[in-house]
């Protein structure tokens, strides 16, 4: 069973018990939530929209109670592990303040059916899937008549957002990290150890012989295999959500997202098992230790028990940083799914740290 971020989804999704076919009992209580999240201002927008990034089509989903403010760019993990299905149970607070994007990338989620997969995969890469968010905020411009953006990355997504940050700063007001990538291979390395510290912890022996066994992992042999081979032990001690065994609180949340059908929940699976099957291994060399200047504000949230994406490394890396401001705030009781594990102090953060950003500009 794959156990990293976006193979979870992905397990989770192809062994949900809804189908098409079947009648969907969670059909009733998609009707609520649709109804409760309904944008009923005179300037809202709540807008879904094909749009062609790097020759692929791409969903992307619009929604936010006043088309004037500024606009925030949520980057989804992964890889392939879209947040649009799950945006419901976090963003609606978020939409007073700002227009807020989500968008399912390249080979994930809605965006899966809707391009060959067999032509698609040589374009899996890190600098493509910078470039479509590149294409993306300059789309977004154009539509809403904004000169410049937020984005917020999350896990996966992170890497694509300080990507997009540091080749393009002229188009963000500011760059907020949250389940931040630093260096793929050391978090890798990282993880493993404390898994392994955790498991002599508590005794756990079969879990050590587990993941001693995958090394030289992740110095040879870069695999989504090997990187579930640690985390199906590293998530029940709380890597993932801290202070859960799992996280089918949050896996299990698009079965109740209004913009996703049954249909859409088992594409979700199927694009995200093809996705980080096909993408991780091109992720071993991903650093960014050596990015010390970033020419936009930062702002990094951080898991305190986050070791899906190394917490400290992200800590120290903010430490380091020259940027035109930057601030790091620690979320002392998650790991990696902040947005969800302490929704209210994510949501303190934007209005606090980032709004203000948007009025410089």
């Amino acid at each position: 069973m794959k156990c990293a971020l976006g193979a979870l989804l992905a397990c989770c999704a192809l062994t949900s018990p809804v189908h098409a076919q079947e009648a969907d009992p969670y059909a009733p209580g998609r009707a609520v939530i649709a109804d409760i999240d309904r944008i009923v201002t005179a300037q809202g927008v709540d807008e879904t929209q094909v749009v062609t990034l790097g020759g692929t089509k791409q969903v992307v989903n619009i929604r936010g109670a006043d088309r004037d403010n500024p606009i925030l760019l949520f980057i989804h993990g992964g890889p392939g592990a879209v947040e649009m299905p799950i945006a419901w149970a976090f963003q609606r607070p978020w939409e007073d303040y700002f227009t807020v994007v989500q968008w399912d990338q390249r080979g994930a989620g809605r965006s899966y059916p809707l391009n060959d997969p067999e032509a698609l995969a040589p374009t899996l890469t890190l600098d493509r899937y910078r470039d479509d968010a590149i294409e993306l905020i300059e789309w977004l411009q154009k539509r809403y008549g904004k000169r410049k953006v937020v984005v917020l990355g999350h896990s996966w997504g992170s890497a694509v957002g300080m990507a997009v940050a540091a080749k393009r700063p002229d188009l963000l007001h500011a760059y907020v990290g949250l389940g931040q990538i630093i260096d793929f291979k050391e978090s890798e390395r990282r993880g493993m150890a404390w898994t392994i510290a955790e498991a002599k912890k508590r005794g756990d022996a079969k879990a050590v012989a587990a993941v001693e066994a995958l090394r030289p992992y992740p110095d040879q042999g870069f695999s989504i295999d090997k990187a579930d081979g640690w985390r199906q032990f590293a998530i029940p001690y709380g890597s993932l959500a801290w202070g859960r065994k799992n996280a089918d609180f949050y896996l299990k949340a698009p079965r109740l997202s209004p913009l996703y059908t049954p249909d859409d929940v088992k594409a979700w699976g199927q694009g995200s098992e093809y996705t980080v099957t096909r993408l991780w291994p091109k992720l071993a060399d991903v650093s960014y230790t050596k990015l010390t200047r970033m020419n936009v504000p930062v702002v990094m949230m951080i898991g305190r028990h986050d070791h899906t994406t190394d917490a400290a490394l992200a800590g120290a890396w903010m430490d380091h940083l020259q940027a035109p401001s930057k601030k790091t705030i620690w979320l002392e009781n998650s790991a990696h799914l902040g947005m969800i594990e302490e929704p209210g102090k994510v949501f303190a953060v934007l209005l606090r740290d980032v709004l203000p950003l948007t009025e410089k500009d």
